[in-house]
């Protein structure tokens, strides 16, 4: 299937700030491992995929706390500052990093995964619906019977409402005066279907010399219902959303009597 939104010029780009993005890198992991820790309790999970890995925001964690982890980009960038992240965190060896987009997943590990997850807003790049449709088939057909699925998306809801153009982002100082500042510029496209282009501003330097970067990617602004009715046609089950700061994240389960979706019959292989 062509891939029709190639978002590795964006992340090979943004790889080397890609902490300065939160205030405290080190508190959002913990926060990370944590929350997917109390999704995970009882649910006898201890091999996970990652699908969308970014910089290991959520597969460093979770390799601290026990879990074993397949750790899946697109971004060769991204990949290359998680394996650093995961040398530094003394977890290498309970991870294995693996590049590759959500398209080619049966192709690129060996299942079955107790769960699998996918956060940060890495969904919403599939712009078409074969696309989303397939990664959610793929998230299933990798999944143990009664195994999770776990997806991490921006609330999208108040974005379609309102339409917003400028966003401000974070600013960091450190001891030396040196500024690292970032905003966004969005852009609406009515399409069908809607498409939403961050433009991606990174200011930094000491004053009086700054310099201005600015990369930009696409998003289709999906709702959390549109998910959980593909997920629903995918055979998923015990579907939940619930509220996390800027991310809505929908849980849902494969169920233990498997039935394969009829969505798989246009994607014979």
């Amino acid at each position: 299937m062509q891939r029709l939104n190639d978002t590795n010029p964006f992340y090979d780009a943004i790889a080397e700030y890609y902490p300065l993005f939160y205030r405290d890198w080190e508190v959002q992991m913990e926060r990370e491992g944590l929350g997917l820790r109390s999704i995970f309790r009882n649910r006898g999970i201890e091999r996970v995929l990652d699908a969308s890995c970014g910089a290991g925001a959520q597969a460093i964690p979770l390799a601290q706390l026990g879990f074993t982890v397949a750790a899946v980009d697109p971004s060769s960038g991204m990949l290359a500052k998680a394996r650093e992240f995961s040398a530094q965190y003394y977890v290498s060896e309970k991870l294995e990093f693996i590049q590759g987009d959500f398209q080619h997943l049966l192709d690129l590990v060996s299942p079955p995964f107790d769960a699998v997850i996918s956060k940060g807003n890495s969904l919403p790049h599939l712009l078409n619906d074969d696309e989303i449709e397939l990664a959610l088939l793929s998230f299933y057909e990798l999944l143990r019977p009664g195994g999770t699925l776990v997806i991490g998306m921006r609330d999208f809801g108040p974005f379609m409402e309102d339409r917003p153009r400028f966003i401000p982002g974070l600013a960091h100082e450190d001891d030396s005066e040196q500024e690292f500042i970032t905003f966004d510029l969005w852009a609406w496209d009515d399409g069908p279907p809607v498409i939403a282009t961050q433009n991606l501003y990174i200011v930094e330097g000491k004053n009086p010399n700054y310099r201005t970067i600015r990369r930009s990617v696409n998003y289709r602004p999906l709702s959390t219902d549109e998910v959980k009715v593909v997920l629903l046609e995918a055979g998923f089950e015990e579907i939940t959303d619930y509220p996390d700061r800027t991310e809505r994240v929908l849980i849902a389960r494969k169920p233990l009597a498997i039935k394969r979706s009829p969505l798989w019959m246009k994607y014979k292989r």
